[in-house]
Formats: structure tokens, sequence, C-alpha cells
């Protein structure tokens, strides 16, 4: 079953819409006892990294679990805008620390009077690494992103899709364990793209 996480700050509904037509039963978890229930996780999330962190780690249980289910058990998880910039160690937001589970930053776009900010729209995701979320991904395939700050992880190795916007930056990451994975942009609302990366999360 693939849980869900509620923490009051994500796109819940369009995700669990999406699972839903790809006929895939999902489940809204927001607490620890809920959490261990679960076999895969979706992170998603819309809006500020410190006050995201702040609700996510409000007890000490909750990031416990987390943590437990992430680098122990190492289920499948996938971070989604926010939640992938959740995953990295910090961001230049505020000044929460952010997960870690990979290591990167978040960096807030450089100001340029040719770019607009927010990133808003389609744009390309270019396949950096195979593996099961990016199976069957072409490189002409577009995604929908809505962002100021985007991601740059410390390795190679964690660098799964790469997209440029003005500068290249890291739009789908990894951890070398393989079962944490975060996308910048929204497959929700994707279409045919999107819909095949919830597809490949589904068949891990």
């Amino acid at each position: 079953m693939i849980g869900i996480l509620d923490y009051g700050m994500g796109n819940i509904g369009s995700i669990e819409n999406m699972l839903r037509f790809l006929n895939h039963k999902s489940v809204i978890v927001n607490n620890s006892k809920e959490l261990r229930k679960i076999d895969k996780l979706i992170l998603p999330g819309v809006g500020r990294f410190d006050k995201a962190m702040e609700k996510i780690s409000k007890t000490p249980e909750m990031i416990d679990t987390l943590n437990y289910l992430a680098l122990e058990k190492r289920i499948p998880i996938l971070g989604v805008c926010l939640g992938m910039q959740l995953l990295t160690n910090y961001s230049e937001e505020g000044a929460a620390k952010g997960l870690g589970w990979i290591n990167g930053r978040t960096e807030k776009f450089l100001n340029s009077e040719d770019l607009k900010i927010p990133h808003m729209g389609w744009n390309t995701s270019l396949p950096r690494i195979k593996n099961t979320l990016t199976k069957n991904i072409d490189s002409d395939s577009r995604y929908y992103f809505v962002h100021s700050y985007c991601v740059k992880v410390e390795s190679e190795s964690s660098r799964m899709m790469t997209t440029n916007y003005g500068v290249e930056f890291d739009s789908g990451i990894v951890n070398d364990e393989g079962n944490i994975y975060g996308v910048q942009f929204h497959p929700e609302k994707s279409h045919k793209f999107g819909m095949k990366i919830y597809q490949n999360f589904i068949e891990i």
C-alpha cells in the first residue's frame, strides 16, 4: 500500500486521483502508527521549506519513524516538488534542516532579466540514470514545474534527471541505496509523462 504523507502542505488530492486512475490504492497517513503500515511513501509538498519541516518534525516520533522507514527498512519513497527539496540537507529559503536523506542543497534561482521566477510551466527533464523510476522515460518527455528554488546534489550518482532553465539543475534525484527518489516537477499534473513516473513507482 502506498501512503501519501499529509502534513498540511501537500497536493494530496491530485496525487490520490492519479494513483486511483492507475488502479492503485493509496492511503493518507499523518502519524507514526499509520506510517508503519505502509510499504511505499509519497512525500508531497507545496509551500515553504521551513514550515514543512516544522510540521513534519512536530513530534520526535514522526521523524524517528520516517528515518526508520527510509534508512533502515528502506521502503520506496518519492518526494514531489517541495517534497523532493525536503530530502536534501537544507534550503536557502530558510534555516531549518532538511531530512538529509540525499546529500545536497536547495538553492534559490539566480535573478535574471531573461528568466521569470518562479519557473512555471512545461519543461523537459533529461534522465541521466537508468533505474526503475526512469524506466522507459524518453529524453523529450515534458513535465509541469512550479518552483522558485532548485536542488543541487553533491554526488553525480544522485543526479537522476536534470533540467535546464537558464542554469542546469537536478530535477530528479536518488539516493545511493536506490530506494529514495525525488522529482522537482509535478507528475500528477504532467499528463501521460507524469503518469509513467507514478506507474514506475507503483512497480518498484
